[in-house]
């Protein structure tokens, strides 16, 4: 048994949630925060459930790799998790095509309209988790 990962895609509007398994071998979407709430208050909730997780942030990458200024509100991000909860272990995953490939799943997968808009970022969150699980555990074999 593994710590429990939990990861965050974080938009200016939602931000997606999702859980690792108890080995770590598999993601799952959890909750859908309103970005514009009070998103930390439900972040408690969700690490207390979970004992003491590792938080893994998307940080949004430009196609050649680089940095720009949605990287850098994540890092803000980051710096403001950390003043509410300094004991827990942060690490940002390159969170490129997420948002896009869950968009494209709920399409293929004939979700309407409002119910992609409600899902797509659990579903973002739910990929870039498993992406960080699938990459940590071929290091592991």
């Amino acid at each position: 048994m593994t710590r429990r990962v939990i990861a965050l895609d974080v938009g200016a509007v939602r931000i997606g949630v999702a859980v690792s398994d108890p080995l770590g071998g598999f993601a799952q979407g959890l909750a859908v925060l309103s970005a514009k709430g009070d998103w930390l208050s439900e972040l408690e909730k969700i690490i207390s459930r979970y004992g003491n997780p590792k938080l893994l942030i998307g940080l949004p990458r430009r196609t050649d790799g680089s940095e720009g200024p949605e990287a850098e509100r994540m890092r803000e991000t980051e710096r403001t998790i950390k003043e509410r909860f300094p004991e827990l272990e942060t690490e940002f995953w390159d969170e490129r095509f997420t948002t896009t490939i869950a968009q494209r799943a709920l399409l293929e997968a004939d979700v309407s309209r409002a119910g992609r808009k409600k899902k797509v970022d659990e579903v973002a969150a739910t990929l870039l988790l498993q992406s960080y699980l699938d990459s940590r555990n071929m290091t592991l074999s």
